[in-house]
């Protein structure tokens, strides 16, 4: 592309006050360095998404907004979770930018790798996923959980990048095309590769978090993994079917094994342990299977209500409103 790009940093915010203070100046840092080395246009902006933290993280947000026009911030009317605070920015910026970059607050994410998006983004692509070299910060645990969540994810039909989270850079033409995208079960890195345009890949180096705690525990790692595979695929509704067609023909082969023995004079009566053995296999199963045909129904709910994804009650600076709605 020709010209000087205007690029906004969308950054997502959640009780981040400790982590906030030291890596805000680094992102405005970046962005002066892109400015002054001629590949990003001076509209250029840092923006801040406060998810309806309990700290006073906004407080923060606003008083960044006062000491520099480069830093501007909106404030949801409650939290709505990551990946509705990303998507809350995302479409603040549409209709002012020519691209946009999404990062983590906590610093973790080589804010470097900027500079080598945008020479992507000016090359062609529309959108660049921001991938890890490495896992070596994580522990043992949650490196193997994350390797065997991307197979399991590819093995149900989810077309994602490996070792990408949320650090991708997107052009004004992916923001437009992801606007028509009105679901409310969001999984950003697994809708992105769905709109397709051209894309490519930048790796680098995951560090450890700044300051502050991570907002991502076990359990929400677990549920956003579930939404993840229950998003992108119905192969495990595929699945259950599969296993309920097997079940049924192990029935039938019992029922032919017990007639073939009654016939031949060699039936006689069976521990009750391999009855309940069989019993709670079965009821295992079945309850297995009606928790993810009821996670299935669960989001169908939440789709058919058609409420907001996000509500923006503050802002720090003053925009045009648009007919978009979240």
């Amino acid at each position: 592309m020709t010209g000087k790009p205007i690029l906004w940093i969308v950054i997502p915010c959640y009780n981040e006050s400790e982590v906030l203070p030291i890596t805000a100046p680094m992102f405005l840092a970046q962005l002066t360095r892109m400015r002054d080395a001629g590949k990003i246009s001076d509209k250029s902006r840092v923006l801040f998404v406060n998810d309806g933290s309990r700290d006073n993280t906004w407080e923060i947000i606003e008083k960044l907004a006062v000491s520099d026009p480069h830093y501007i911030g909106i404030c949801l009317s409650r939290n709505r979770g990551h990946q509705n605070a990303l998507t809350a920015g995302m479409m603040e910026a549409r209709g002012h930018v020519d691209c946009i970059i999404s990062i983590d607050a906590d610093g973790q994410d080589d804010i470097r790798a900027m500079d080598a998006m945008i020479d992507e983004y000016r090359n062609g692509s529309e959108v660049v996923y921001g991938v890890r070299s490495s896992r070596t910060t994580d522990t043992w645990f949650k490196r193997t959980t994350a390797q065997m969540y991307y197979r399991l994810l590819e093995h149900f039909g989810g077309d994602i990048v490996y070792n990408h989270a949320d650090y991708r850079l997107v052009s004004s033409a992916v923001l437009d095309s992801f606007a028509n995208f009105h679901e409310v079960n969001l999984f950003l890195r697994g809708l992105f590769p769905l709109i397709g345009y051209k894309s490519s890949t930048v790796s680098y180096a995951r560090e450890e978090r700044l300051a502050g705690q991570s907002h991502y525990p076990l359990m929400k790692m677990i549920s956003l993994a579930v939404d993840g595979i229950t998003s992108l695929s119905v192969r495990p509704i595929r699945f259950i079917t599969n296993l309920g067609v097997f079940c049924s023909l192990l029935g039938v082969a019992g029922i032919i094994w017990v007639l073939v023995r009654k016939v031949t004079g060699h039936l006689s009566v069976l521990g009750w342990s391999s009855t309940v053995c069989l019993i709670l296999f079965l009821g295992g199963i079945q309850l297995i299977s009606l928790g993810v045909i009821g996670e299935y129904i669960g989001k169908i709910y939440m789709e058919c209500k058609h409420r907001p994804r996000f509500i923006i009650s503050e802002r720090t600076w003053v925009c045009q409103e648009r007919e978009y709605k979240g």
